[in-house]
């Protein structure tokens, strides 16, 4: 018999395990299905947030990132130039070349700081009359006077002091820390971002989203009012039994569904975060609940006045966080670009070091009081500094090409001043410190070697610093 003409419709494998033999293939295809899925289940259940080791002993085991938004004028506050004085009135020297500001006034004339200096400790480290609290703390402090960024603006400036990059799309520092070291603290976020004032910061979410990683390593913002994480009090008629039994069982149908979807890793941060919420229910109030503390602590911060509580409330928080364990916390100040003195520094600035000198001295004497400032890195700075020449008169416009920040606790050498800037303060010109640099130099303080901190995005492998960055070894203790 000729089969020549004969059509045949396709059978699969497991069409023919299912149809032969009774089933009894569809079995043995079950029970290795199940060996498999069992095997994925376990995998996915280890979670990226558990804690990694580090890549050499860590100084600090945790950051809080004082952020001014907007910008600080370093001439006002750590960086003195007498040079302003002897220019006052003048363009600034030729010698400089052609300057290129955001708002191009590069021809206005050079701006004297109106301030009182004086140094402090026994350091000696200057520090301008407009941060009394601070400069009691000089000889904890390692001012570092020769940063350097390439962002003009507040939104490139931002987002390179962020993520390294003026470019959105990239992951933040702090996603850079939890992606590298984990947490030790499975029912708080890692990675805590705070902002303080009635705006928000430029750029918003992405300058603490994780950008080409997984969404699981974003930072989680806390509210200005009421809870300070959303949904964080169960429904009253809610018992702990049938909330757990709830969560248990979408997990698993969470799970199922993202199998088959593994590149969707909003979809897996979302099903952690299920879990974290959950956790948060039993510990994030008490970690949050302010009326723990002293009637003077909550002095200490500036909880009783109304111009440093809001800072304040933030900071304390912050040290409640990293007291349990909490591995990156980023607080804002002056939240919209409040700092950005175009006009009138003398009242800008007046009024911005008036709401955040008092809490971030109160930081700094709390932490160390509580032996915590050893293995807590404060770094405080904006996105720039501000130039030399005026704007408007009585105003300063960005500087990127050099500006002051400091960091203190965290195994760095406290009581000096790092690098320097020309003589008006316009250029960085001794020890210049990148952000990259900057960013390489916290990462060592933490225990990793930033040009190891790798993360491969579509072949190619990616590190915070985009191979550029060094850690300045000067100011390790």
């Amino acid at each position: 018999m000729s089969i020549e003409n004969t059509d045949f419709e396709p059978v699969s494998r497991r069409q023919m395990l299912l149809q032969s033999g009774g089933g009894f293939g569809a079995l043995a295809l079950a029970g290795l299905m199940q060996s498999k899925n069992a095997i994925a289940g376990q995998l996915s259940s280890q979670s990226p947030l558990a804690a990694k080791s580090q890549h050499h002993v860590a100084k600090a085991k945790s950051v809080i990132f004082l952020f001014m938004d907007g910008g600080p004028s370093h001439l006002d506050t750590f960086d003195p130039k007498p040079a302003l004085e002897k220019l006052a009135g003048k363009p600034i020297p030729e010698s400089y070349g052609r300057v290129i500001t955001a708002m191009g006034e590069y021809d206005s004339p050079i701006l004297p700081s109106k301030r009182k200096w004086k140094q402090h400790g026994e350091s000696g480290l200057w520090i301008s009359d407009w941060l009394p609290h601070t400069a009691e703390l000089a000889d904890d402090l390692a001012v570092i006077r020769s940063c350097w960024t390439n962002g003009i603006n507040h939104s490139g400036g931002i987002c390179q002091m962020n993520t390294g990059s003026q470019f959105a799309g990239r992951p933040s520092l702090g996603s850079w820390l939890t992606y590298g070291l984990g947490t030790e603290n499975e029912n708080l976020p890692a990675f805590v971002v705070m902002q303080e004032g009635a705006g928000r910061v430029i750029n918003g979410a992405r300058n603490w989203g994780a950008g080409f990683m997984p969404a699981v390593f974003q930072g989680t913002t806390m509210e200005k009012k009421g809870p300070p994480f959303t949904n964080l009090t169960p429904p009253s008629d809610v018992v702990g039994n049938q909330q757990r039994m709830e969560l248990d069982f979408l997990a698993r149908l969470n799970q199922r569904h993202a199998a088959v979807r593994q590149d969707n890793t909003d979809l897996e941060a979302r099903i952690r975060s299920f879990e974290l919420a959950y956790q948060m229910q039993s510990h994030a109030p008490e970690a949050v609940d302010l009326s723990q503390e002293s009637v003077e602590t909550h002095r200490l911060y500036g909880l009783d006045n109304k111009d440093t509580e809001p800072y304040g409330r933030n900071l304390l928080m912050a040290r409640r966080l990293v007291e349990r364990g909490v591995r990156f916390v980023q607080c804002y100040h002056g939240a919209g670009s409040k700092w950005d003195a175009h006009d009138n520094i003398e009242a800008n600035h007046t009024r911005q070091c008036g709401g955040m000198d008092l809490p971030v001295a109160g930081l700094l004497k709390d932490l160390k009081q509580r032996g915590l400032l050893d293995q807590t890195l404060v770094v405080w700075g904006g996105e720039f500094g501000r130039t030399p020449m005026s704007e408007k008169g009585d105003g300063r416009d960005h500087n990127p090409t050099g500006f002051t920040m400091w960091m203190a606790g965290g195994g760095v050498r406290s009581g000096y001043a790092y690098g320097t800037t020309d003589e008006v303060g316009l250029h960085a010109v001794e020890d210049r410190l990148h952000v990259h640099d900057i960013h390489s130099t916290i990462l060592h303080l933490m225990g990793i070697d930033h040009r190891e901190l790798v993360y491969i995005h579509k072949g190619r492998p990616e590190r915070i610093d985009q191979n550029e960055g060094r850690v300045y070894k000067k100011m390790i203790g």
